[in-house]
């Protein structure tokens, strides 16, 4: 006899559905699991949240949810039905979508300089910023020369950075590398003086926060969409989202740009400053430097380097 378990994403699926897990009581390696799609996800989500009664046809007529007032169904074709206590379904289940479907974002939709054609590819601004022409030649395309002459900066001029020049800064965080391709963050470009200043205060009052160009990378582990615990997938968030802030900085050196990096945040002043519930990784904060400063000496390979 199996018993109902967890509601969770699929394994390794990229859709907005979720899977329902039935374990035996006496041996957690043995499970029986329910794919529900976006569609079906949604139909069963209008039953329990009005607390009604009704059955839930899957998609390609797989099989059938039942739910009645003291117990569900499952009843999938060529299987033996799975059960569940409605009142179990129903906590589990809006438990899941309300965890899952509170990421608050309260920005305006970023529009490149870039003029984007109808061709429908997945890194469309990045494949129009590489096809585009630029009024200035000032790129460096030695990537060992940009991480050898990369320099933090504290000072920055007032020169307005060109908006071909963000448009790449941001294309090069898209192309970042994450965690099953799933991009578990999100980067608010900052323009409101307001909001900068109140970035500022929030990164305990270094003032070169106020920078041109302002980015800040937030970890979002609800776009991971892998079945490990909820710490793990945390981790991945911010693995993705400090890379993707690295490609960033990366980018701005090789276009004749500074930056900073600044880690040292209240995460929660910066939630509330750029309006979201997620959770700040770092800001970034990009533009023309006062002064170009040359390359400080390193570690020795041979002290930072381990061989085992």
């Amino acid at each position: 006899m199996y018993e109902f378990a967890k509601v969770d994403y699929p394994y390794v699926k990229k859709d907005n559905g979720c899977r329902l897990v039935w374990t035996d009581p006496h041996d957690n390696d043995k499970e029986k699991v329910i794919y529900l799609t976006q569609d079906d996800l949604s139909h069963l989500h209008t039953v329990l949240s009005q607390k009604s009664t009704g059955r839930v046809t899957l998609e390609d007529n797989a099989g059938s949810i039942i739910v009645n007032e003291s117990e569900s169904s499952f009843n999938i074709k060529g299987d033996k039905p799975l059960t569940v206590k409605t009142s179990v379904l129903a906590e589990k289940f809006l438990k899941f979508i309300e965890d899952h479907d509170k990421v608050i974002i309260k920005c305006t939709e970023y529009v490149p300089s870039q003029k984007i054609g109808e061709v429908d590819v997945k890194n469309k601004l990045l494949s129009a910023i590489l096809t585009s022409e630029t009024k200035e030649d000032k790129l460096d395309t030695d990537l060992f020369h940009v991480m050898a002459t990369r320099r933090s900066t504290r000072k920055f001029a007032e020169k307005q950075i060109e908006d071909w020049k963000i448009d790449r800064v941001l294309a090069a965080a898209d192309t970042a590398p994450t965690a099953g391709n799933f991009q578990g963050f999100e980067v608010f470009y900052v323009k409101d003086e307001k909001v900068k200043e109140m970035l500022v205060k929030a990164a305990n009052n270094q003032p070169y926060v106020n920078a041109p160009l302002v980015l800040v990378f937030c970890k979002n582990p609800s776009r991971v969409k892998l079945n490990f615990p909820p710490e793990t997938l945390a981790k991945f968030a911010i693995q993705d989202a400090t890379i993707a802030c690295a490609y960033s900085q990366l980018a701005a050196s090789a276009l004749g740009l500074s930056s900073i990096w600044i880690g040292m945040i209240d995460e929660q002043k910066v939630m509330d400053a750029i309006g979201t519930n997620l959770r700040p990784s770092s800001i970034l904060c990009i533009g023309y430097p006062v002064q170009k400063r040359n390359p400080r000496p390193r570690r020795n390979l041979k002290d930072l380097i381990h061989v085992i």
